[in-house]
């Protein structure tokens, strides 16, 4: 695939991103965008490698190895080289319901398991999907394509988060008429609400595809919490055919030490749900980190998100706790490809506090262990020490405190991003629907299938926290499963 000699003779190369002080004065998205010659030969570069692990979709060491949605990434790389853009639109959509998203949010598990990345820079799938998708949009090339046939059947999906959506296009597509249920005012989930603007837009990105299902015959009905008063379970079950739970993972872990209750210590979805707010309907309220010192307990995309918003709302610091070792530059041997590369990574938040500030706003092997206010009930310190994990007399890798470590920091507003625990369980109780040990709904991956009849379940609210791809693969996977209970048989991929 490529050209046969292109990953000899090209190197990687991205899109060049906005410069950090510049774009922390607006809420727009950072990167920027390819000449088509250089996204071809970027293409050049997906080799004939034999066996292509980058679209295989399994787990190796309990992270994802190759595209969970198992994205016939060498054939659109092949014609994107070969400058086929609508035919490489096509092999996108055969996979990927939502490329414009994956290719924004995904971490790219792919590129982790490229064949080239073994001795070499990985093939910039990412930014190649993205951009193959952004050209049929701007090429007029992805229109509504409403079914030519309807079932007569209908099936509710609860939740428009990643895995709700692909599963409502899927069932659109076998002709079922879906309707999407969504407690909040817009619908897309953690797309619309718990991803930062600057890395995925709403207005043109989020709500153009939403639009555009709207248009193939979907319907999305907002602010309506289903299990609640206003909209009962048993309502649900008598006017839908089928009922597929697509909640997501939404209960945060917290962090019950001395001084939780205090004013100013806030969940980071919480701070992150009123941002966009704001930025979509100007004037709201929101939480606001101006003039703050801004302490984040937690990594990953989270963590960086809220460095990244603390940044544009002009904190006045922010330190970025994490209770893990920094990860090494490099693969470590017990991390050999294919597997996810557990290697440091700078993030457009810490890329963006370091240009501030000088100096990257994480603080490794850190946890806090109180907080402390003032007369008013304001936090304006968390108290920290650094860690050192061993094994305890279980086996087990555990964190100890580091005597003489101790630390004051200041902090006008804390964030707790420390991932989340699983599903809210009011819908869950109301309907009576069994949940496994961690308090996910108990249902089989392949095939979703719920503890009671016609109800599936798939996404974050089975499997767990996990990747957005993850979600998508689940959404379709919980479609085909839905549709073979109401017809017999399937005919989705």
């Amino acid at each position: 695939m490529g050209k046969p000699t292109g990953f000899m003779e090209y190197d990687r190369e991205l899109p060049a991103d906005r410069e950090p002080l510049e774009r922390l004065k607006d809420w727009n998205e950072f990167h920027l965008h390819m000449s088509e010659e250089k996204l071809r030969i970027q293409g050049a570069r997906c080799m004939d490698c034999g066996i292509p692990f980058c679209h295989t979709g399994v787990l190796l060491s309990g992270m994802a190895s190759g595209c969970p949605i198992n994205n016939l990434i060498p054939e659109w790389n092949d014609l994107v080289y070969r400058g086929l853009w609508h035919q490489a639109l096509d092999r996108l959509h055969r996979t990927n319901n939502f490329p414009e998203f994956t290719g924004r949010v995904c971490p790219a598990p792919c590129e982790g398991s490229c064949t080239l990345g073994i001795n070499a820079p990985p093939v910039t799938i990412k930014n190649i999907e993205v951009s193959i998708v952004e050209r049929g949009w701007q090429e007029g090339w992805i229109v509504p394509q409403p079914p030519k046939v309807r079932t007569g059947k209908k099936v509710a999906v609860v939740g428009s988060g990643p895995a709700g959506l692909s599963a409502a296009a899927q069932l659109n597509k076998a002709g079922h008429s879906v309707t999407v249920f969504e407690r909040a005012d817009l619908p897309g989930g953690l797309l619309m609400y718990g991803i930062p603007n600057m890395k995925l837009d709403k207005r043109e990105v989020v709500l153009r595809r939403i639009k555009l299902m709207e248009q193939e015959g979907i319907s999305f009905v907002c602010n309506t919490a289903v299990g609640s008063s206003a909209y009962p379970v048993d309502k649900l079950r008598n006017e839908f055919d089928a009922l597929v739970l697509a909640t997501g993972a939404t209960q945060p872990r917290d962090l019950p030490i001395e001084g939780r209750e205090l004013k100013g210590i806030h969940f980071a979805m919480e701070f992150l749900t009123a941002n966009t707010r704001s930025v979509l309907n100007p004037g709201s309220e929101y939480i606001s980190a101006k003039d703050k010192d801004v302490i984040i307990i937690g990594g990953g995309d989270t963590g960086t998100d809220c460095v990244a918003t603390s940044l544009r709302h002009g904190c006045r610091s922010v330190t970025q706790l994490e209770i893990m070792p920094q990860s090494p530059e490099q693969r470590a041997d017990d991390n050999p490809w294919p597997e996810w590369p557990k290697t440091l990574k700078v993030d457009y938040g810490q890329e963006e506090a370091a240009e501030q500030y000088g100096a990257d706003p994480r603080s490794y092997l850190t946890t806090a262990t109180r907080f402390e206010g003032d007369a008013a009930g304001n936090v304006t310190a968390v108290h920290t020490v650094q860690v050192s994990w061993g094994k305890n007399d279980k086996g087990q890798f555990v964190p100890t405190p580091v005597a003489g470590s101790e630390q004051v920091r200041p902090a006008g507003l804390v964030l707790l991003a420390m991932g989340f625990l699983g599903p809210e369980q009011q819908l869950l109780d109301a309907m009576g629907v069994e949940r496994d040990p961690r308090s996910n709904i108990k249902a089989d991956y392949g095939s979703y299938a719920t503890s009671l009849p016609g109800v599936f379940a798939a996404g974050d609210c089975r499997r767990g926290q996990s990747l957005v791809v993850w979600a998508f693969n689940e959404g379709r996977g919980v479609a085909r499963e839905c549709d073979r209970y109401l017809m017999g048989e399937t005919e989705l991929p």
